[in-house]
């Protein structure tokens, strides 16, 4: 990459260095050479400035000015005055006199480098450029011209110079509102991956911790009556410790690992084939499970099956910490197109719930809202409380 930036920089200083000596080459063709074929080979002269011109815009222009008023200054002259041409004297075989064709071409010339100038670089440089531009072209029309072809080449360099100038403000806008469009992306894209982690984290963690913390009580309380009890417990404590450590693990190594799809799963493995184990669990925690499967089971988007899994369980941990319960249900659905998701309980309501941050049942709604599903979540008239998720699922072919 770097030997390949310094060919192409070796090559824009070589075609400046050049540009003068294949400048001045068609002026000195021969008198009978059609002057409009001189002009032509001083403007082509100007595609040795293209190298400098991408690297140093404002540099070009001022080469390319000065080349344009030596190349006017040093034109043949061409056939007697006549001034029915608009463009000033004509020759004997009625072409335009070659000095005013080599002014319009030149300055042309000139007007593309301050189009790309005025399109890329910051506004100092542009409008310095542009002063430079006018200078230049108004001294040279001013000298060069002839009275009569004065004011047409004055109007028609004017107008080449305004259009450069808008094409280039609308290069540069158009760039402009593509950066920043980029910039939005990025920065979206940033906030969702964000998002994502903080629920995988608040998923994997809430779940564990809230078997743990029941356990631990439990172990506290019958450490002296029922030390066999207090052992089943703090081997529940342990093994759901390292449960959650392996998941904390297994999600920093998903973080450090380069992803170029950006959408890999944090936790791999985590989907409704660990309901049973997710069940067991809850039960150590002293809260029994009653699950329901209804209709063809069959192999989810990996997104879905995921997401559907950490519903459950935040649904679950919810359970676990407020309800007061020693059951609950769950109810797992594979409907024609879409999985239902059912989570009841008959404790206390939403009352303990709602004193928390309420970021289990954000992350639960914001998991269905990305799978384009609907989420309910309140309590229940009868008593108790209702989790309820209804997620769109592709044709089994597309699955």
């Amino acid at each position: 990459m770097s030997e390949t930036t310094g060919s192409r920089g070796t090559a824009a200083w070589c075609g400046l260095a050049l540009y003068p000596f294949v400048l001045t080459v068609p002026l000195f063709a021969s008198p009978d050479t059609v002057p409009l074929l001189r002009a032509l080979g001083v403007a082509l002269s100007a595609v040795l400035l293209v190298g400098v011109a991408r690297r140093m815009p404002l540099l070009a222009l001022v080469v390319a000015l000065l080349g344009t008023l030596v190349a006017t200054a040093l034109q043949p002259s061409g056939g007697p005055y006549h001034p029915s041409g608009p463009l000033g004297p004509a020759g004997p075989d009625g072409g335009y006199d070659g000095g005013r064709s080599v002014t319009l071409l030149a300055f042309v010339v000139a007007d593309i480098v301050l189009g790309l100038l005025v399109a890329r670089r910051p506004t100092r440089q542009w409008v310095t450029g542009v002063v430079l531009s006018v200078l230049a072209q108004a001294g040279g029309i001013a000298v060069f011209a002839r009275g009569e072809s004065l004011a047409a080449l004055a109007t028609i360099a004017l107008l080449a110079l305004l259009v450069s100038c808008m094409i280039g403000l609308f290069v540069r806008e158009r760039a402009e509102h593509a950066s920043a469009l980029r910039r939005r992306a990025v920065t979206e894209a940033v906030t969702a991956e964000r998002l994502r982690i903080a629920r995988e984290l608040h998923d994997m963690v809430s779940h564990g911790i809230g078997v743990i913390t029941i356990q631990s009580g439990v172990a506290a309380r019958v450490v002296e009556t029922r030390p066999a009890e207090a052992r089943a417990a703090l081997e529940a404590i342990e093994q759901t410790s390292r449960d959650t450590l392996r998941g904390l693990r297994r999600t920093l190594v998903a973080l450090r690992r380069a992803d170029p799809d950006g959408d890999a799963p944090l936790t791999p493995g985590a989907g409704l084939a660990e309901l049973d184990v997710l069940i067991a669990q809850t039960a150590d925690a002293g809260v029994r499970v009653d699950l329901s499967r209804t209709g063809t089971e069959r192999p989810l988007p990996p997104d879905v099956d995921r997401s559907a899994y950490r519903i459950v369980q935040e649904a679950l941990a919810n359970v676990v910490r407020h309800a007061g319960v020693a059951a609950c249900q769950v109810a797992v659905a594979y409907e024609e197109h879409e999985l239902f998701l059912e989570i009841v309980d008959a404790g206390r309501g939403a009352g303990a719930r709602s004193s928390g941050t309420g970021f289990g049942i954000m992350g639960m709604e914001e998991r269905v809202r990305l799978l384009h599903g609907e989420f309910g979540a309140g309590p229940r008239p009868e008593g108790g409380f209702r989790v309820t998720a209804r997620i769109p699922l592709p044709e089994e072919g597309a699955a």
